[in-house]
């Protein structure tokens, strides 16, 4: 992947950190002007070892793990890049809603133990089609609107909601109200004190019996104690989690222990393509950064 990158750099000097590599970002965070940044939370105290730190780039959307009032204090500013990972997200937000429908988790584990056969009679009543459900976008923002597309291409009526929505658009409908209508709801919000646990035991039980939930968002939206009540008792019929309120998620987590529950590691953004768009426009707006140019896509500006 590196090589595919390098073209994107030039004239940058860039030095990458994994994730979990504490020591080499400490050791880097003294002379850096810019950071680009993914999931790892940014705080206060980093930025106190950050004294030239002019810019953090996040690579994506979602920048609640920045901590923004350390960053305005410092006179860092703060950007995103609203939707270079749209294509990638809603493809597997898709792949979730799928994977939910059809079992596929217990019955790959199933066929590989040998218990695939002889077919399972009862089997047809707990798996279905995309095609003749209505879905529920909730958040209506570039990856869900993406998703549209393929899911009425499949067959489904497709509605949403957003605060920030169009009533007019006959496909809007209010939260509680497409909650209600929904066969399956997609998750697609930003985490914000006013989204945190948007999705409690009241809105999970005010949900279709036999929904599923898939959520590629932030796991905070969402009240997982509630979510593993209505999934143990059947309420929901299955959900799809790419995200969790901790990360990385505990192993003891109930979630995991669920049949049905499909799990990833919040890589729903994560794919080449992706990556190759991500760089191009953190290179960009570095590049801006360093000839003195109006940099895109701020959420927040520096204010010493």
């Amino acid at each position: 992947m590196r090589a595919r990158l390098e073209p994107l750099l030039d004239g940058l000097d860039v030095h990458w950190c994994a994730e979990d590599d504490e020591e080499r970002f400490a050791a880097l965070l003294p002379a850096a002007d810019v950071l680009w940044h993914v999931l790892r939370p940014i705080t206060a105290d980093d930025l106190g070892r950050a004294p030239g730190l002019k810019l953090i780039q996040k690579l994506g959307s979602g920048v609640n793990t920045i901590d923004l009032d350390a960053a305005r204090a410092q006179g860092v500013t703060v950007a995103n890049m609203v939707g270079a990972n749209a294509p990638a997200v809603a493809e597997a937000a898709l792949t979730l809603m799928l994977a939910a429908l059809r079992r596929v988790v217990p019955l790959d584990a199933a066929t590989r133990a040998g218990r695939g056969w002889p077919l399972d009679t009862g089997l047809s009543d707990r798996v279905g089609e995309i095609g003749g459900r209505v879905v529920g976008l909730v958040g209506h923002g570039a990856i869900a609107r993406r998703l549209e597309a393929p899911l009425t291409a499949l067959g489904a009526t497709v509605l949403w909601h957003s605060p920030s929505g169009t009533p007019d658009d006959p496909s809007w409908r209010p939260l509680d109200e497409l909650l209600a209508a929904s066969d399956i709801v997609s998750l697609h919000l930003p985490l914000t004190p006013a989204t945190e646990r948007l999705i409690d035991a009241g809105r999970l039980a005010a949900m279709k019996p036999g929904a599923i939930l898939v959520n590629t968002s932030r796991g905070g939206v969402v009240d997982e104690a509630a979510l593993v009540e209505a999934l143990r008792t059947g309420h929901l019929g299955a959900a799809g989690l790419d995200v969790f309120a901790t990360e990385p998620v505990d192993p003891a987590n109930p979630l995991l222990a669920l049949d049905n529950v499909v799990v990833q590691p919040h890589v729903a953004w994560l794919t080449g393509e992706t990556l190759e768009r991500c760089i191009a426009i953190a290179a960009a707006n570095a590049r801006r950064l360093a000839s003195g140019e109006t940099l895109e896509n701020v959420v927040q500006g520096a204010e010493p």
